[in-house]
């Protein structure tokens, strides 16, 4: 009688990242495998800290507006907006209803933008490539909509604390809606393409899989947890801005896999996209000239006879300003921001001609002076592309602020990401790492 000798093994642990393509550069996974299966996985974060919240205690309150587009780096808007609301609790003040819109829209063309590259990103990682090609092409059209509101694409800093940088442009409404179409059309095809392809559903449904009691116990927000059958969604739960007057679904999954996040994020673009057609045709009208007569003159004349002291009805004129400039007349900046002198920088035209719109400019934006929140501590949240994106603040009543803590949603769903993988197949850990959208800005500040 032959008796076979079992075959004894032992596990391997080998190391994925931050050298490497899928893990973004700025993560390491040491994992521990018994032929492709994971059996224990540690994950390791920091690879990308930029000390965002010891910066923002350093300067002053606008000079942290350029440190938010750093954070979630591909949908910069949102983060500049919570940014903003945050310090504006601090003051006690209240936006303007037209800013309140254009912050809507802005923000959910970003959060459109971030699903896009989410979305894409990961089904190439699958070896998808038509469909990131389609999803990218896509996303340029809503990148070119940013940059025609605010001069860049990616950072933006198009917050001012009390309301944005500058009215909508000319025209914007209408390249908004073909924008839409565009996008509607490009999700079509990638729908045909993913969503029923057997390779995709194969390489995606039942992986990555996390129970609804792990996903809440490690504090889970957004697509992620929505996956997970729990509808829990800022804009809905803790409405901010104008959300409450628009109408939209939370869409849900019930699986909490992988499959689950990617149709969450299918679903949640057409939402964003309901959001921003709704807020275009209900956006409160604004005059465009200073007055009837409409008389203009170029920024850089009106600035030479206000240095020459020839001020004499300079007033009564409307800045002719160069593209990136546009929508900061007077007449369309006091309608998106408030009219407090001790928080909102003045519109260009008063700095420009007037001696007190100087002086105000100057004293915002000079150290030591700038805006003085009272002394106190708020938190302000707003929906991000990756779930609750939160700032706590505390004013010692100075120019600078004494304390910024970011609420980072990618902290918690990477704190689980050992739980995703570990059981799994080693070819599973990138789809699944690649389904929680992890921005290194935003997880290690």
């Amino acid at each position: 009688m032959i008796v076979e000798k079992a075959i004894k093994t032992q596990p391997m642990v080998i190391q994925l990242g931050p050298s490497h393509p899928a893990m973004h550069g700025t993560i390491k996974i040491v994992v521990e495998l018994d032929g492709e299966v994971v059996t224990r996985a540690d994950v390791e974060i920091g690879y990308l800290h930029r000390a965002f919240e010891k910066h923002c205690e350093e300067g002053t309150y606008f000079q942290a507006i350029p440190y938010t587009d750093r954070l979630n780096y591909v949908s910069p808007m949102i983060c500049n907006f919570g940014y903003g609301m945050g310090v504006e609790k601090l003051l006690g003040i209240q936006v303007t209803e037209r800013c309140e819109f254009i912050r809507l829209i802005m923000s959910e063309i970003s959060r459109v933008s971030d699903h896009l590259t989410s979305v894409g990103a990961s089904a190439m990682e699958l070896g998808a490539m038509t469909a990131f090609l389609y999803m990218i092409k896509a996303r340029e059209f809503f990148w070119e909509l940013i940059e025609a509101a605010c001069g860049a694409r990616v950072t933006v800093a198009f917050v001012r604390i009390g309301g944005v940088k500058a009215d909508l442009p000319e025209g914007f409404g209408e390249k908004a809606r073909r924008a839409i179409s565009e996008v509607r059309q490009t999700l079509k095809e990638v729908d045909g393409l993913l969503t029923k392809n057997p390779i995709f559903t194969d390489r995606m449904q039942g992986v990555g899989a996390i129970t609804t009691a792990d996903a809440v116990s490690y504090g889970f927000t957004g697509p992620l947890l929505r996956a997970c059958g729990v509808n829990y969604d800022v804009r809905k739960y803790q409405p901010y801005h104008v959300y409450d007057r628009l109408n939209f679904d939370v869409p849900t999954g019930s699986n909490g896999d992988n499959y689950d996040r990617y149709l969450v994020r299918m679903q949640e673009i057409e939402q964003s996209l309901r959001l921003i057609e709704q807020a275009l045709a209900k956006i409160p009208p604004g005059p465009i000239n200073v007055d009837l007569e409409g008389r203009v003159m170029a920024a850089s004349e009106m600035t030479d006879r206000g240095k020459l002291g020839d001020t004499q009805g300079l007033t009564d004129y409307r800045a002719f300003l160069s593209p990136n400039l546009q929508g900061m007349e007077k007449s369309r900046y006091q309608l998106n921001n408030t009219t407090d002198k001790n928080v909102a920088l003045p519109p260009k035209e008063s700095v420009y001609t007037s001696i007190e719109g100087l002086m105000n400019h100057f004293k915002l934006v000079m150290l030591g002076h700038g805006i003085r929140p009272p002394q106190g501590e708020v938190y302000s949240a707003v929906e991000g592309a990756n779930g609750e994106f939160g700032f706590y603040m505390v004013s010692d009543g100075s120019d600078r602020p004494y304390r910024v803590h970011v609420r980072a949603p990618c902290f918690p769903l990477m704190a689980a990401l050992h739980r995703m993988i570990e059981g799994g197949m080693v070819a599973d850990i990138v789809p699944t790492f690649g389904s929680i959208n992890m921005i290194g800005g935003e997880l290690d500040r």
